[in-house]
């Protein structure tokens, strides 16, 4: 028995296709084209995010605060529940 490490070309371009093929042949081509228009939209996309942040910094800052809330009574009403079972029925 013998264990395949690569598959055989006639495998790989059935599977692939002939999109999949220019695809794999372009991709040197194309990475640069494509890394110097992501990097302007990617800037974008943080420029947005931190300015959404400082818009809403208060908003994001209560909803925090409501959510440890929502925590801390979760936690003390499990720790409730446990001391309850534990109690010695009579």
């Amino acid at each position: 028995m013998s264990v395949k490490l690569l598959p055989d070309l006639g495998d790989l371009v059935e599977g692939l296709g002939i999109t999949g093929i220019v695809g794999i042949v372009l991709i040197p081509v194309l990475l640069p084209v494509i890394g110097s228009a992501g990097r302007p939209i990617a800037k974008a996309i943080v420029k947005k995010g931190i300015a959404f942040y400082e818009n809403n910094k208060h908003t994001i800052a209560d909803l925090g605060e409501t959510w440890e809330d929502i925590i801390a009574e979760a936690r003390a009403e499990v720790g409730e529940e446990r001391m309850k079972s534990a109690e010695p029925t009579p």
